[in-house]
């Protein structure tokens, strides 16, 4: 799950046994320099997952190259800089963004877009750690580890002679693949609580909006579920929002399944997402309104449940500090 400047702290939302997985092999990476491949669809949380790979490592600066920009005449200087008079204009020797992540990490975002002519030079930098400035004879030294991500399937694209094998050998050393959110559904009603944090806006769902947006499939995963939350918090004055105000995409979903979407939504919440169904012989509907406070606490239980009371585990898994944790379970007097 990606956060811009501004948003809080990156964090991988979730309680999840997909995400659980992805959280033990982000510490596990941490601890080696090895190159990383992060495998997944489009809005899955790559960048997020590299940042916190980054951050259980040495330290250093991250700094993103994005593959899919590197074209044209200027993209070897881009990565590895120029020295002066090295092509018309070169006024300045310029410092690459290799350079910049010297003693750090440079993170090759969607590396399957990265031209064939650069593959090359990339894989001389992971072989021999050293790379060359455009227009200068000197080699060298690259302090760095290599993170790459990408959406693309890289067996495929090695067999279409699109991306080279040896590249591929060299990048695949510790491999992280990250889950769908259609794959993990349980973990919607968090992102949820999570978002409404982000925007700042302390508003309620109601049960059938919920439902609706747990039983969507997300195609743009995570990403998309992020900008529908906040598309209806910008258009809505609160506290309450509705079926009436999800993205119409949604709301065609509700319509064309609306049968099928409280049982698996119902499933899905209260096996795993802390959503409570009414005790055997109560007869006790759910209530009609979800509020955000509720899926707090409901979260929260359900993080205490999945570590068996571990308050370290459980503050870990929500994202939270072991304080704050601590405070929340009395507000909401839940014991341990």
């Amino acid at each position: 799950m990606n956060a811009s400047a501004g948003e809080g702290p990156r964090v991988l939302v979730g309680c999840s046994p997909q995400i659980e997985k992805v959280r033990s092999q982000i510490e596990k990476a941490g601890k080696t320099n090895a190159p990383v491949l992060l495998l997944g669809e489009s809005g899955t949380g790559k960048e997020v997952v590299a940042r916190l790979i980054h951050q259980a490592g040495p330290g250093g600066p991250i700094v993103p190259i994005d593959c899919g920009s590197l074209v044209g005449t200027l993209m070897e200087s881009e990565l590895f800089g120029h020295a002066k008079g090295a092509f018309t204009g070169a006024a300045e020797a310029k410092k690459g963004l290799i350079e910049a992540a010297n003693g750090g990490t440079a993170f090759f975002d969607e590396i399957g877009d990265l031209p064939l002519e650069m593959q090359v030079k990339l894989l001389r930098l992971l072989q021999e750690r050293e790379y060359r400035p455009v227009g200068s004879l000197t080699w060298q030294k690259a302090n760095i580890r290599v993170i790459a991500a990408t959406h693309r399937d890289l067996k495929e694209e090695v067999a279409a002679r699109r991306f080279r094998q040896d590249l591929y050998y060299r990048l695949n050393v510790v491999t992280i693949h990250l889950p769908p959110l259609r794959e993990r559904k349980q973990d919607i009603p968090l992102l949820i609580e999570h978002f409404l944090k982000i925007f700042g806006r302390p508003y309620s769902l109601t049960r059938e909006a919920l439902d609706a947006l747990v039983s969507y499939d997300w195609p743009g995963n995570v990403r998309e579920l992020r900008n529908a939350i906040e598309r209806m918090t910008a258009m809505n004055t609160g506290p309450l929002l509705s079926a009436e105000d999800l993205p119409s995409f949604v709301q065609h979903h509700l319509e064309a399944n609306r049968p099928q979407i409280l049982s698996l939504a119902a499933a899905v919440g209260g096996a795993s997402s802390g959503r409570r169904s009414a005790p055997a012989g109560e007869g006790q509907p759910e209530p009609a309104v979800v509020s955000l406070l509720e899926l707090e606490k409901r979260a929260i239980l359900n993080a205490l449940r999945y570590t068996k009371g571990d308050l370290v585990a459980a503050a870990y898994l929500l994202g939270i500090g072991r304080t704050t944790l601590y405070r929340k379970l009395k507000e909401y007097n839940i014991d341990r």
